[in-house]
């Protein structure tokens, strides 16, 4: 999977466009009645869909970085399915154009979990507000709805990163919001879906990597949708992301200790990434490794980043300790980690190992 299915505007018109060709031909049926296995009406689900649409919209547009922006919109003017379903169109055209709009680094209020989402989350969230909701209709009007299985697959690999893959992404993405069976797994009935975490240094950003983005950099040879500098990404980062494609596919994935890449606020460039080899062991430590654009070094920039992201780690509960290897060869790595406040706990033929408790 390349960024060919990239996150953004088309990606919201083509769920739409689908979901609105189906529901057209049931405009005419009793729309009062139960939408699949909510407590809502088949009318007040599709309402549910263009005020969620109107609300990433507004987001996008005011930017706001610590609430939704206080407005809501009304359907009194709506007399039938059909007038609801024509404001989905307006709405969802809305948020692909605010898509379309906003850039890259820019980011917005949203509450799951990290508190903020891109543009590309909100177009992620978008989809999938669409999709499950045009299936609880569909059940409610009893017609058969499967909208393409490559949005189900953009959706999770973006945001449903703690969801283990399955064969048929659409049957996984019901299964992942509560609304139906997959084998061999417990029914969800409680779910959330997960914006990549962003963690702020001050001439940088660390910005989570997706295992949509993961398996762009290892297994496409791409940029994992991130704009580098003519020298990256390095090897380094593309090994760094195949743990992230490897820990998704056995359902290990848990984001917040997987990949960042470094982005420098100046430029919107990607000079580097900087991660955990996975979550904190039962010792509740966690192993730190880095790699940095050439024409990046000398700057400062690793030293940055290592200090914002432990700090970022030993904040939490579930760490006492994160430590990094490196190689006895490599003089610029240990004046990183040294000045980052890590100390040499052991030497050892072919790297020095370094520690940073809390």
């Amino acid at each position: 999977m390349g960024m060919s299915a990239d996150m953004g505007g088309e990606r919201v018109e083509e769920a739409v466009t689908g979901a609105l060709a189906l529901l057209r031909t049931a405009a005419g049926r009793d729309w009062s009645v139960k939408a699949g296995r909510l407590d809502w009406s088949c009318r007040r689900t599709a309402e549910h869909i263009a005020s969620a649409l109107v609300a990433y919209a507004g987001q996008l547009a005011g930017r706001p970085t610590d609430r939704y922006v206080p407005f809501d919109i009304t359907f009194e003017e709506c007399e039938g399915a059909e007038d609801v379903l024509e404001v989905i169109e307006t709405t969802a055209a809305l948020l692909a154009a605010a898509i379309r709009a906003t850039p890259p680094e820019v980011r917005a209020f949203h509450p799951y979990p990290f508190r903020s989402a891109n543009r590309e989350g909100f177009a992620a969230m978008g989809v999938t507000e669409v999709l499950v909701h045009t299936h609880d209709i569909a059940e409610g009007l009893g017609i058969a709805y499967e909208p393409p299985a490559a949005l189900c697959e953009g959706v999770l690999t973006r945001i449903f990163p703690n969801v283990q893959p399955a064969p048929d992404h659409w049957r996984t993405l019901l299964w992942a919001t509560g609304r139906g069976d997959l084998p061999g797994r417990a029914p969800v009935t409680t779910w959330r879906w997960s914006n990549n975490l962003v963690i702020p240094a001050e001439r940088l950003t660390l910005q989570g990597v997706s295992p949509a983005a993961a398996t762009d950099l290892h297994v496409g040879g791409g940029t994992g949708g991130f704009e580098w500098t003519e020298d990256g990404p390095l090897d380094g980062t593309r090994a760094g992301a195949g743990l992230v494609v490897r820990a998704y596919e056995a359902g290990t994935h848990r984001p917040e200790w997987g990949q960042f890449v470094l982005v420098r606020r100046a430029d919107g460039r990607a000079v580097g990434s900087m991660g955990f080899h996975g979550a904190p062991d039962d010792e509740r430590r966690s192993e730190v490794g880095y790699d940095l654009v050439e024409s990046a070094r000398g700057h400062g920039y690793a030293t940055e980043a290592l200090r914002a992201l432990s700090a970022w780690a030993l904040a939490r509960e579930d760490v006492t300790a994160l430590f990094a290897l490196v190689d006895r060869a490599n003089s610029p790595s240990q004046r990183v980690v040294s000045r980052a406040g890590y100390t040499l706990v052991s030497e050892g033929e072919e790297a020095y190992a370094y520690e940073l408790r809390r």
